[in-house]
């Protein structure tokens, strides 16, 4: 199995930033791409950004030159970067990780989610 934990939502007001990280452990041997998603109330779950294990990252149009993904191979983790924050990127974040593992004789690549952090922007 695979775990993940998220971290770094919160409140902040427009204008402001936040960082968020979400860490993966478990018997993995080898984490492919990371993405971040987000959900609003009443919206479905959509791509903010995404990271490659080369490190080739991709953006939704509405955070481009405000947000940065980013990944520590070393720590499993992926972060983040959110600034210039408005009400409307008030969302649950959600990262995604896709993982090679090993189950019997048999490896393939799975998806995991994390748990949801909460960020409000307010204006």
């Amino acid at each position: 199995q695979v775990q993940l934990v998220e971290s770094g939502g919160g409140l902040v007001q427009a204008g402001g930033s936040l960082r968020l990280s979400c860490a993966a452990s478990g018997s993995f041997f080898s984490i492919n791409n990371m993405s971040w998603y987000r959900q609003a109330p009443g919206k479905q779950r959509e791509l903010v950004a995404s990271v490659t294990s080369g490190g080739t990252t991709n953006y939704a149009d509405d955070v481009k030159g405000r947000f940065t993904v980013s990944r520590d191979n070393t720590k499993n983790t992926v972060y983040l970067q959110m600034n210039s924050l408005k009400p409307e990127d008030t969302a649950t974040y959600y990262c995604k990780v896709i993982v090679g593992m090993s189950r019997g004789n048999y490896a393939s690549t799975y998806q995991y989610w994390g748990q949801g952090t909460q960020v409000t922007v307010s204006s």
